[in-house]
């Protein structure tokens, strides 16, 4: 992980902190409380289903060592966040570790025996291996191989928090000590009063559930592997000698690299040489491959799809915009959202009411005359049955699919509670210039005069090449609009210029061109475009050939491609829309025409706008703040959710619940989608996982749930939520 320690004031300090040891909730849960005693922590969250811990803390009483301390005196081992950690936790979360230990291995072969007697069992065979030989086997596995579970049973009891090992140590001992006591006391009808079968496959199943866990938690969860991948191991670097095929952590700033088709980017950088088409999609969520030329800046982990370039590195590592992805997403996936904290608080008192209820069984059983054995039996079954895992996993599963999910689209969200609280957005606030219009004046329509005998196309290139002497805004646009016909712009001379009014020059083969404002040009705007509403609100730009005026350009800042689109999108969300802006009523009031946007608010300061979002939300609106610049900041603030433009204003960005690579309203539509999607998944976890434990502890008691039964049941469990979590990775945004 990324080191992310920042000041808030002279004394508080952010940290985080990767966790290696954590079984279950409740482990997290230790954590937490043992820390929040410790005079000096502000706060402290530890996400099990990330295995991290964020914590702020008074930097004049505490160091990150002595929170290292605090966390190894809980029985746990904790890791200060540095930039060695985050590639550490990326080849972890790999799966290139995830082979059965030898342990594993050993309980599950040991346990074969007993699976072949159980399944005997059930089709009549009443099979078993001789007493003597269950109790040698049981016992290897109860006193070797489940020492684990006892040594994190006893660290958690002595911290004051009870885990899922204190209820899997309780069940498996129970039965195996009264399985042993009748063993020696019944030797001669000993198969009557044992279970050792059900000591040993609890403990194998749990084993195998933790496996698997962990397993699909490495592989799938956590999205920081599939960002390493995008980082080239080895890089084309050009030498004295050529070029040369060198490790990328010998690449420095200024090198000169290449790339071919079917490679990725190692550094961001300009393009020095060639040109190729570039898929940035992980990065930025734009789905379509982007043309890379000399002089465009391209990022590290981009796909060259097809072409070669050769590129300047300008940022290497975790200042690279990949680097900065893989903070942000580390650090969110990290936190905890507020939804949590009601699993949070059932696991505290969880296990202790289990404990209790495993004894009551026990004993109204044994009252009942349903005889000692099924006594045990069904109280073990109630302890094992209550494994809180589930529960713990049911949050934090499903926000790291859905925050790694939102990443790949080009949304990072700055932590779980912002990504739980867009989920509730109903009104979205959205401001004009930049993002719902590009934010650069362009050519919106184009007028030619009757019987002109010059085309639209050769109007727009001479004006082009007077408008190549100039610096003007407008004058950009045209020129732009030229190149993007691919039109030839051609050469002019003996320019002048009249500021504020226009330009002219001498083309050969034309004459004279000017290119100006109306009066510049001696024109008069006919009746039938001042009737165009387009026409009203744009700038005007006139051509003049030779003193004939030959065309009329109208210049706006338009909107962007996919914004009618994203619009869409948002009302079939069902989501209130309003426009707020600073710009003239007119302009405002044709972009929401043209969007079909019934709210709409012009010539706004940032005061104004902020206020009016606060209005909104004393009407009970939760409102969602869109915007990229200094004057959108109080607006951004103000708002219950704000997303930010990325390459923006700092202060917006450091504002913003959320940022969005692409500058579009589309990756606004989709954050709500993502944020929808992903809250529902974890109601239904906590649905599921409280159904399983409130449905689980009855059938256990009464006895329709033996202990082996009830292990393998609570083992699945908590891989059937991380699987629905993983549904997130592939469910529509619509």
């Amino acid at each position: 992980m990324e080191e992310n320690l920042h000041t808030k004031s002279s004394q508080t300090t952010s940290a985080r902190f990767a966790i290696e040891g954590m079984d279950c909730q409740a482990c997290a849960n230790r954590i937490e409380k043992v820390l929040r005693r410790q005079q000096g922590i502000q706060t402290a969250d530890v996400n099990f289903a990330s295995d991290e811990l964020q914590t702020r803390f008074d930097s004049r009483l505490l160091s990150t060592e002595d929170i290292v301390q605090i966390v190894a005196k809980t029985g746990f081992k904790a890791t200060p966040a540095n930039e060695s950690s985050l590639n550490a936790l990326a080849e972890a979360n790999s799966g290139k570790h995830t082979g059965i230990s030898w342990r594993l291995g050993i309980i599950w072969l040991i346990a074969i025996p007993f699976i072949i007697g159980m399944l005997g069992m059930l089709i009549g065979q009443h099979w078993m291996l001789p007493p003597m030989w269950q109790f040698i086997l049981a016992t290897i596995i109860q006193l070797g191989f489940a020492w684990p579970f006892y040594t994190s049973a006893i660290k958690s009891l002595q911290g004051g928090v009870a885990n899922m090992d204190v209820l899997v140590s309780l069940g498996t001992l129970a039965i195996w000590l009264y399985s042993s006591i009748m063993l020696f006391n019944h030797q001669n009808h000993a198969h009557q009063y044992i279970y050792f079968e059900a000591s040993v496959m609890v403990i194998a199943f749990v084993s195998l559930g933790k496996y698997l866990e962990q397993r699909t938690k490495k592989q799938s969860l956590n999205s920081m592997s599939l960002l390493l991948q995008l980082t080239p191991k080895m890089v084309r670097k050009q030498t004295e000698l050529g070029w040369q095929e060198v490790p990328l952590s010998q690449i420095k700033t200024g090198d000169i690299l290449q790339t071919n088709a079917g490679n990725r980017i190692a550094a961001d950088g300009l393009v020095h040489s060639g040109e190729a088409w570039c898929d940035e999609s992980y990065l930025t969520g734009e789905s379509k491959p982007l043309l890379k030329q000399t002089g465009d800046k391209v990022l590290a982990g981009a796909l060259i799809s097809n072409g070669s370039i050769t590129y300047q590195a300008q940022t290497l590592g975790s200042q690279t915009l990949l680097g900065d992805m893989m903070q942000a997403l580390s650090q969110a996936q990290g936190s905890k959202a507020p939804i949590a904290r009601l699993a949070d608080k059932v696991s505290m008192v969880f296990v202790p009411t289990v404990v209790a209820i495993a004894v009551l069984t026990f004993l109204l059983n044994w009252w009942l005359g349903n005889g000692t054995n099924e006594a045990v039996t069904r109280g073990v079954a109630v302890l094992v049955i209550a494994c809180p895992c589930a529960l713990g996993l049911a949050t934090p599963a499903a926000m790291m699919v859905g925050m790694g999910r939102s990443a790949r689209y080009g949304v990072w969200f700055k932590d779980a509670a912002a990504l739980e609280r867009t989920s509730q957005v109903d009104t979205v606030v959205l401001d004009k210039t930049g993002t719902l219009t590009s934010g650069q004046p362009q050519i919106v329509a184009q007028w030619q005069a009757p019987k002109s005998k010059y085309s639209q196309q050769k109007i727009l290139q001479l004006a082009a090449a007077v408008e190549e002497l100039t610096t003007h805004p407008l004058a950009l646009a045209i020129i732009q609009a030229a190149q993007k016909q691919q039109l030839p712009i051609l050469k002019a001379f003996n320019s002048h210029s009249d500021i504020g009014q226009g330009t002219q020059a001498q083309i050969e083969g034309y004459g004279t061109i000017k290119v100006g404002n109306p009066a510049y040009c001696s024109f008069n705007i006919p009746e039938e475009l001042k009737q165009q509403e387009i026409w009203r609100i744009a700038s005007i730009v006139v051509v003049a050939i030779n003193d004939k005026v030959e065309g009329v350009f109208a210049i706006a800042d338009a909107l962007k491609q996919d914004t009618v689109q994203a619009i869409q999108r948002l009302k079939q969300q069902h989501i209130d829309i309003y426009i707020m802006s600073g710009d003239q009523h007119s302009v405002v009031e044709y972009i929401a025409k043209q969007l079909g946007i019934n709210h709409y608010h012009a010539e706004m300061n940032p005061r104004a706008k902020a206020e009016a979002v606060r209005q909104l939300m004393q009407q009970g609106k939760v409102v969602a703040m869109v915007g990229d610049g200094i004057n959108d900041a109080p607006a951004l603030a103000a708002a219950d959710v704000s997303f930010a433009m990325y390459g923006g204003t700092d202060v917006a960005t450091n504002t913003a619940s959320a940022t969005l690579m692409r500058h579009s309203v589309t990756q606004v539509a989709d954050a709500l989608a993502l944020a929808h999607a992903t809250v529902r998944v974890v109601k239904q976890n906590l649905f599921f996982a409280f159904f399983y434990n409130i449905l689980g502890i009855p059938l256990a008691a009464i006895g329709l749930l033996s202990p082996v039964i009830a292990g393998a049941a609570m083992a699945m469990s908590s891989i059937s939520v991380l699987l629905n979590a993983l549904r997130l990775k592939k469910s529509g945004l619509e």
